[in-house]
């Protein structure tokens, strides 16, 4: 038995390490570009296109991880999905940076566009089957994935950070070789995600159409919970691409202000912002307990009232005496990001049954990902196009920017006070939904088991 004990404990670690290698090199492949690519597309006289670079990452969110999703549920395996995407859109990555180096600073913005869009549209499905695969390897290894996901997804974080900090010193900041240093990033995963144990599939026979595709996820909308959910997912995903739109942008545009000219934090956009996910990986670790301390709905409150901070902070602070401020902003980002983000994912996973969890995933990323961040993304880029770029003064734009952060700020606490007073859950926070169906309420708000 001790023997057994100790090649279990051996397994767990072996799978955890294995898991934790693919988070880093997931996200890796995002920090390289989505923080720094505003600061290159300003460089290159695309500013006020900004937004739609970011938007189309959401518009592709809509139907590329429910498709990718659907099939990795019904015909190919998650971790070979995973693998074909990565490809796919390091291809792409290396075109759109090919493009870039062959015409200067003369970037146009169809070519770019499309081929940047043909990447992003293979990348953000994989966000939700890196999940999925997780989830279903811990599982198969009798591991719980609220215990163990967290401290793995930590290592998503800390690749996204380690990609930034190479853009950033490598001088990438303003130039199209952050393009490459994701393609490079994708191509490794590729090849490494063929190397995860098999996920499962079900080609069981279903009665309806809409089954056959693996599109029971949609059927969630009909419970009021979840339905509720999702649609508080997707008001709270139009906050979460705004400062990665724009953060690189707003901080840079001080170095254009004499007073700051010389700044070491100007200059070093990513560097300042990189606490930002170095706070998540601080904040993850807190979600285990957060989840079965406070529920879904304490924790999202959390994360509302954090977006709240993040864009204040940002209104109020400058990279001199107010850097301060600016740091502060980036440690609440760490519960902004990952109370949600995380956090949701988790319930979604638990809330769900295994045969639609992988387009239980897309339909979060749709929603969140997908028309949340859309939206949000094209509402920054009409409110910074109005108070920042329709100025031609360095100092006009600070103040531009300034109103700008207040109005997202305003935005994010008009949900959170509509997501206390409307959202229901009921269930106890560390219970999830198979074990809900062997219990049973008794009315009065309190859960016994079943006789």
């Amino acid at each position: 038995m001790k023997t057994t004990d100790t090649t279990g404990t051996a397994v767990g670690k072996g799978i955890k390490t294995r898991l934790t290698v693919l988070n880093f090199l997931e996200f890796a492949v995002w920090g390289s570009y989505l923080i720094s690519m505003g600061n290159f597309l300003s460089h290159v006289g695309l500013a006020t296109k900004i937004g739609l670079f970011y938007t189309v990452q959401g518009l592709v969110s809509l139907f590329m991880p429910a498709v990718i999703g659907i099939i990795a549920d019904r015909w190919v395996q998650a971790q070979k999905m995973l693998s074909i995407c990565h490809l796919i859109a390091a291809i792409f990555m290396t075109a759109a940076g090919t493009y870039c180096l062959q015409v200067g600073n003369q970037v146009e913005f169809g070519p770019l566009f499309t081929l940047y869009t043909i990447s992003v549209a293979f990348y953000m499905p994989t966000i939700g089957l890196a999940n999925s695969v997780a989830y279903s390897v811990l599982n198969k290894a009798g591991l719980d994935t609220v215990k163990h996901f967290p401290p793995i997804r930590v290592f998503g974080t800390v690749g996204f950070i380690c990609a930034m900090l190479i853009v950033n010193f490598a001088g990438f900041q303003s130039n199209c070789m952050q393009f490459f240093t994701s393609a490079v990033f994708g191509v490794l995963l590729s090849f490494y995600s063929l190397t995860m144990p098999s996920c499962p599939i079900n080609r069981g026979s279903s009665k309806s159409m809409a089954e056959a595709l693996g599109l029971k996820a949609f059927n969630l909308f009909k419970e009021r919970k979840m339905a509720i959910f999702f649609i508080f997912s997707m008001l709270l995903g139009v906050s979460l691409q705004i400062t990665n739109s724009y953060g690189n942008p707003f901080i840079t545009g001080f170095s254009e202000v004499e007073q700051y000219a010389d700044n070491y934090f100007a200059k070093n956009a990513n560097l300042l912002i990189s606490l930002s996910q170095m706070s998540e990986t601080l904040c993850i670790l807190l979600i285990p307990f957060c989840l079965k301390r406070f529920g879904i709905k304490g924790v999202m409150l959390m994360s509302m009232l954090a977006w709240v901070l993040r864009f204040g902070f940002f209104g109020i602070g400058d990279p001199g005496s107010g850097v301060w401020l600016l740091i502060l902003s980036m440690i609440v980002y760490g519960i902004a990001f990952d109370f949600f983000n995380v956090s949701g994912s988790l319930y979604v996973d638990r809330e769900t049954d295994p045969s639609i969890r992988s387009s239980a995933q897309g339909l979060f990323m749709i929603m969140t990902n997908g028309i949340g961040a859309s939206v949000g993304t094209l509402g920054a880029q009409w409110v910074v196009n109005h108070f920042v770029y329709s100025q031609t003064s360095p100092v006009d734009q600070l103040h531009g920017w300034r109103i700008s952060w207040f109005i997202f700020a305003g935005y994010a606490l008009l949900v959170g006070i509509l997501f206390l007073l409307i959202f229901r859950d009921n269930s106890h926070p560390s219970i999830s939904r198979k074990e809900a169906e062997i219990m049973e309420g008794d009315g009065d708000g309190m859960i016994e088991p079943k006789l």
